[in-house]
């Protein structure tokens, strides 16, 4: 028991020394400067892949359209859906006839995920010099546009990717969406997505780079020609998570990418029901860990090990164990509520769900079982209406 909580402890020791340096470093963007785009404004071309997305597409277009950036098009690829998107997006686009069009998507070849041939298509028919990849659940900012061409060009960057700021109704969505973010932010130092650690000898910077890529596909932003370069959505056309492979494919080109905070620029509300929450999680768990179960495993027994053990050992520590132990347990739980109440405060999340952080451990402990016995029968998930 003691060697277990030490391992708890330290593991929290060093991941929050990793979040103290994201606190630094992970920040929003910061808006352009008066008249900054007066005489140069680049053509941006914001593409949206909508399938089935009723019930966000209109606001997700409507931000997109009313930016308050003068050289911008909105491109939406409708997707075959079957609910009331299509009579959504027809609005629209009588409305917003000029800074507006919709594609009606071609079927999906064989190899293709969905959601990458649609981006594809809409990569083929969008004409801006930056490429601006949405997803339907967000909604921009009026200068999410402007901050993010002044960026791009302040930092010489070819992609930028942003993190939302999640938005959570259900108690699910308040219990387990942050634990993405918290790890994240508490395993991957995000100034090694824009440079190298320094002590990375120059001989394997190229093959190491691209295991420090990580992107968010609910905004990310390109420039074409680097966009081009890799082949776009094509060189992860069978990938479920197309946006770290993105990602690890321009650091492997040698392009620069840098992650930012969405704060005060784009929105989301990925999920609204714990149907919902389950299977989108449910298909891509596994292929975020590139589908190595070896790993998906250890990290799983480690994340029992540091969130799940304290809490529920505490009780019979407090009667029964060593002072050795409690005072282990007691640290491990005070670090682990210290970086949750970090996360929530800096994201605007309900602090006292901070309380409840290793449920949401359980919730994934569950999830992954199931990916477990999905790999293990050869089941496949389905996401809006297609295997995945």
């Amino acid at each position: 028991m003691v060697t277990l909580l030490y391992i708890a402890v330290g593991y929290l020791l060093l991941t929050t020394g990793i979040l103290y340096l994201n606190r630094l470093d992970f920040r929003p963007l910061e808006p352009a400067p008066k008249k900054y785009f007066d005489e140069q404004a680049p053509e941006v071309s914001i593409c949206i892949p909508a399938r089935n997305e009723a019930n966000s597409i209109e606001r997700c277009v409507r931000s997109a359209v009313e930016q308050q950036y003068s050289n911008h098009h909105v491109y939406v690829l409708n997707d075959d859906s079957t609910d009331g998107t299509t009579k959504i997006l027809e609005k629209l686009s009588s409305e917003f006839s000029t800074t507006l069009t919709v594609l009606s998507g071609a079927a999906k070849p064989n190899g293709w995920m969905g959601k990458s041939w649609a981006c594809h298509q809409l990569s083929e028919q969008a004409t801006g010099d930056i490429l601006l990849f949405i997803d339907a659940d967000t909604w921009l900012e009026p200068e999410a546009t402007s901050k993010v061409v002044r960026t791009m060009g302040r930092d010489v960057v070819d992609l930028i990717t942003l993190w939302p700021e999640q938005k959570l109704g259900s108690f699910w969505e308040k219990t387990v969406i942050p634990l993405v973010y918290f790890a994240l932010l508490t395993l991957l130092p995000t100034r090694y997505v824009y440079r190298l650690p320094r002590w990375i000898p120059n001989f394997l910077k190229q093959k190491v780079a691209p295991q420090f890529a990580a992107a968010c596909g609910q905004f990310m932003a390109f420039r074409r020609k680097a966009y081009q370069a890799i082949d776009g959505h094509e060189s992860v056309k069978s990938q479920v998570v197309e946006d770290i492979e993105l990602a690890k494919n321009m650091k492997r080109a040698g392009f620069k990418m840098k992650m930012y905070h969405g704060n005060q620029t784009v929105n989301c509300r990925m999920y609204s029901s714990s149907q919902e929450l389950w299977e989108g999680f449910r298909k891509n768990f596994l292929a975020g860990f590139d589908h190595n179960i070896f790993l998906f495993v250890a990290l799983g027994f480690l994340h029992l090990i540091t969130f799940i053990l304290p809490a529920l050992t505490l009780p019979f520590l407090l009667f029964f164990g060593t002072a050795k132990a409690l005072t282990l347990c007691l640290l491990a739980l005070g670090f682990m509520l210290l970086q949750r109440l970090i996360i929530n405060h800096w994201f605007h999340w309900e602090l006292s769900y901070s309380l409840l952080h290793p449920l949401g451990v359980v919730w994934f402990q569950l999830l992954g079982l199931q990916v477990l016995q999905d790999y293990f029968n050869g089941n496949s998930a389905v996401w809006k209406d297609r295997s995945i």
